[in-house]
């Protein structure tokens, strides 16, 4: 049996066609943006302005005290205000840098360009260390963590796949800027010291495949066309569809280092202009949605004003950052655009159909990490510590295949989750 065609996967329906093809619609904000001060799991941050500052496009605004270095900067020109607390993505309050804006958009250099061709491996990391630069693609961990370590590694893979339905972010980026895809691909493969570097995309996408393969002419980066399955973004399943190879923990242990396609987009025009992470494209779709878009925001832009702005109404519906698999579904729409957020899925209110287990097997046959989500949920109602830990519920990355091939129609994801905080819970403790 092949493990593309049948199990470890599903072809799930991708409505994309309703936002891959239309404009992007930019949005500014009518007062305020409000930037997380969140980097990962640190929210320990030094402040670097202060109250009543002018603060323009391109301003550094704070910088982590412990942990690794990420620096913010900021995304709009204007006043800033101060602290607030209020909801963040991540499903928990958060610190967030108020910024009246001016709505001149003045910018400046956030720090000096740098030439990628003429410069050393060590001049590129750096650069990327302070340029604050994070995985675009949804996980926002820091961008030259990866390449600290570049003993063994032969190999980048560009993940331009966007495997989510309805999500058209990625592709909207690499059509539009298929140049520094490539730029952006040849910095990764100098960083690590690289033989090869691969942009995989999607077998059903044959046209940015071919402007890709244009951009890349004359250059030593390949395109890779994978399978239209789900999850063939998770970088684990691309690792062994694309390098035929497995690992542990992490895919340097193949090798291989995976960054996000507008990650490496991002990099590739701060090294050429100098400038900071101060928009995201974000799509706005799902089936509660009459007119999907993509909307171009500054980063800590508020999800409510981007509703008001384009007339969405999200009464009565499950409002999702993220795509509708791995997505989390927000209480409200209070909380703002972050950096590494990419869509909100709008999708119709909750239906408790759901059945007792009917013991199919089909959430363990499809999963892509080899788990048994039926006895991690298990362990979860009998409050079994020591055997969701033993079913390896920290492998679980939350791609939602499980729930959604469950015939009993159960939130499988949901009961891995719970196990995955009540172990952190203990580890904490």
């Amino acid at each position: 049996m092949s493990l593309f065609l049948g199990k470890m996967c599903e072809r799930i329906p991708g409505h994309k066609s309703a936002t891959d093809h239309e404009s992007i619609l930019d949005i500014m904000p009518t007062k305020e943006v409000y930037i997380p001060l969140v980097a990962g799991n640190n929210t320990n941050f030094e402040i670097l302005v202060n109250e009543g500052d002018q603060v323009y496009i391109g301003t550094k605004l704070a910088q982590t005290k412990t942990g690794f270095n990420v620096p913010i900067y900021s995304s709009v020109s204007g006043t800033y205000t101060g602290q607030t607390k209020r909801m963040h993505s991540s499903l928990r309050p958060q610190n967030h840098m108020v910024i009246q804006v001016d709505h001149k958009q003045t910018a400046i250099q956030a720090f000096e360009p740098i030439q990628y061709e003429n410069a050393s491996a060590e001049e590129l990391l750096e650069f990327t260390k302070n340029s604050g630069l994070v995985g675009l693609g949804g996980a926002g961990f820091p961008t030259y963590v990866k390449y600290l370590k570049p003993e063994g590694i032969h190999t980048i893979l560009i993940n331009a796949v966007e495997c989510e339905p309805y999500i058209t972010a990625d592709y909207k980026l690499v059509m539009n800027d298929p140049k520094h895809l490539i730029d952006g691909a040849k910095i990764m493969k100098k960083m690590a010291n690289a033989q090869h570097a691969y942009i995989c995309i999607k077998k059903n996408h044959p046209d940015m495949i071919d402007i890709v393969k244009q951009a890349a002419q004359g250059s030593d980066i390949e395109v890779k066309e994978v399978p239209n399955v789900y999850p063939m973004g998770w970088e684990r399943v691309l690792v062994r569809e694309v390098m035929k190879k497995e690992y542990d923990k992490l895919p340097s242990e193949a090798g291989v280092i995976v960054n996000n396609a507008g990650t490496a987009i991002e990099l590739a025009r701060m090294m050429e202009y100098g400038e900071a992470i101060a928009n995201k494209i974000v799509t706005v779709s799902g089936e509660a949605v009459k007119r999907p878009i993509n909307v171009r925001v500054p980063v800590g832009m508020p999800v409510k004003e981007i509703f008001e702005q384009t007339g969405f109404n999200t009464d009565s519906v499950r409002l999702m950052a993220g795509g509708p698999m791995m997505g989390k579904v927000i209480p409200n729409d209070m909380f703002v655009i972050d950096r590494a957020m990419n869509a909100l899925t709008i999708l119709p209110g909750t239906v408790d159909d759901a059945i007792a287990c009917l013991r199919c097997g089909s959430c363990s046959d499809h999963c892509p990490a080899g788990l048994q989500p039926v006895r991690i949920a298990n362990a979860v109602k009998e409050g079994n510590l020591e055997e969701m830990e033993r079913r390896q519920a920290m492998s679980c990355i939350e791609c939602g295949l499980c729930t959604y091939i469950c015939p009993s129609h159960i939130e499988v994801t949901e009961n891995v989750r719970k196990a995955k905080r009540a172990l952190a819970l203990q580890k904490k403790k």
